[in-house]
């Protein structure tokens, strides 16, 4: 053994029918990121690093650059993604005691712009060939790598209660707060925002999925991957979801980030007269509500953002975002990095700059994250955190881990949703907002409401 990374990159040769990078969704212990039938695919485990608290992005940051100083790292493809990659979920609040991880795979298949890869990083002093890479390959998608895994569940604790809504597969129970409880939650922070405490306020909710068969996370990706292509698949120890928001992507010296803010359920354009997009433009891009709420979001990002850049543009009005269940307003931001002391920021250090932005907490930040604690009564663990990669370049993806859920134990999924507040905003309308966000869990997880 050795201390020290060792890696090869190879190309692999990947039939264009195969499917793409879902088709590699074999294990439900899979790490994954994943978007239009590309991404990245880490199998096993070589290492971990965890960690808690403020400094949880930068700590996280200083183990990965001293993990890759040394490492040996020969790469025959040469793109983001390429050479070791970790793939990392960071836990939203700084005072939860959820562990944020960045994990190391035994093995990464990735596929990008027609080309394919797969890395495999050791430890070990034992030949790292191409031919050991594919062999490798081989035994992780055939299952015998070892023995199969039992389903991967998170280190986050609850336990159901409250009645239970039969479903397709399963059964769906309350989460911490009943509807009228959360409601009454909306309804305190409205109050708090017309009282001018704060501009905006984002409230999450949860509710718990028992699964008596058991939980197949492997389908679970697949199912969001084929269902939500614009939208960003996510697998990381348990963690799992499909969101449409990216809080940072970093190539080179481009970051780029998506931004949304301002939604609006596709079945309430049903029986409508028209066509569903000049309904979705005229009630959420006319709604002056979403659009302050949107330009709350796309100020608090680029707002943070600014001291890395050199050069920075976004779209001057947002776009709407057209998903399977809901519509969005969106605004893509991009980036020139600055060169600061020498050095490019990297994917963390932005992250900490970032997180948590406008989208996800509210405005002003430490007032909205402190009302989050007194009204929502639940840790949001990695929900609305980041999640992601990045490799030894120093590129990476992070989205926030929206659309998507825990699973706690083998039988036990606890999903969550969450809503902008602002001074306009109606109880009964948000909660609703909320069911049309579980949609996409909901449908992968096999559970009609």
């Amino acid at each position: 053994m050795t201390s020290t990374l060792r890696t090869l990159t190879v190309p692999l040769d990947v039939d264009s029918s195969s499917g793409g990078l879902p088709s590699f969704l074999v294990r439900d212990d899979v790490l994954c990121w994943s978007r239009r039938e590309a991404g990245l695919v880490g199998y096993g485990e070589l290492t971990r690093f965890s960690t808690t608290g403020p400094e949880r992005f930068l700590e996280a940051d200083i183990w990965w650059r001293h993990l890759i100083l040394e490492a040996e790292i020969t790469d025959h493809v040469e793109l983001p993604g390429t050479g070791p990659v970790a793939f990392g979920s960071f836990a939203f609040s700084k005072t939860s005691p959820h562990v944020s991880r960045l994990i190391l795979p035994e093995l990464v298949v990735g596929i990008r712009d027609g080309r394919a890869w797969a890395t495999q990083l050791t430890f070990d002093d034992g030949p790292l060939t191409e031919a050991t890479v594919l062999a490798t390959v081989e035994r992780w998608l055939s299952g015998t790598n070892g023995d199969e895994p039992a389903v991967v569940t998170s280190d986050v604790g609850h336990s159901p209660d409250g009645d239970a809504l039969n479903g397709s597969r399963g059964s769906l129970g309350r989460g911490s707060l009943t509807e009228a409880a959360w409601m009454e939650a909306v309804t305190n922070g409205v109050e708090e925002i017309r009282a001018g405490k704060l501009e905006k306020l984002v409230l999450a909710r949860d509710v718990v999925a028992t699964l008596p068969a058991g939980v197949n996370a492997a389908e679970v990706l697949r199912q969001l991957a084929a269902r939500y292509r614009e939208c960003w698949t996510y697998g990381v120890d348990g963690l799992v979801g499909a969101t449409p928001e990216m809080l940072i992507q970093v190539e080179g010296r481009t970051a780029q980030a998506r931004v949304l803010a301002g939604t609006l359920d596709r079945r309430d354009a049903e029986g409508i007269d028209g066509s569903p997009m000049e309904y979705a433009e005229r009630v959420l891009a006319g709604s002056e509500k979403q659009r302050h709420e949107h330009e709350i979001a796309i100020d608090s990002l680029t707002r943070q953002l600014a001291p890395f850049s050199e050069a920075m543009n976004s779209h001057s009005e947002p776009f709407i975002l057209e998903l399977p269940n809901v519509w969005h307003l969106a605004s893509d931001v991009k980036a020139e990095l600055a060169d600061i002391e020498g050095h490019v920021p990297t994917c963390l250090a932005l992250i900490n700059a970032l997180h948590p932005t406008a989208a996800v907490c509210g405005t002003p930040t430490l007032v909205a994250g402190a009302l989050i604690r007194k009204l929502e009564h639940l840790d949001r663990g990695p929900y609305a955190g980041p999640v992601g990669w990045l490799d030894a370049a120093g590129n990476g993806e992070w989205g926030i881990a929206l659309r998507g859920a825990v699973i706690e134990d083998a039988n036990t999924v606890r999903l969550y949703a969450g809503c902008g507040i602002v001074e306009g905003s109606q109880p009964e309308a948000e909660l609703a907002e909320t069911w049309a966000k579980f949609r996409p869990m909901l449908e992968a997880l096999g559970i009609r409401r």
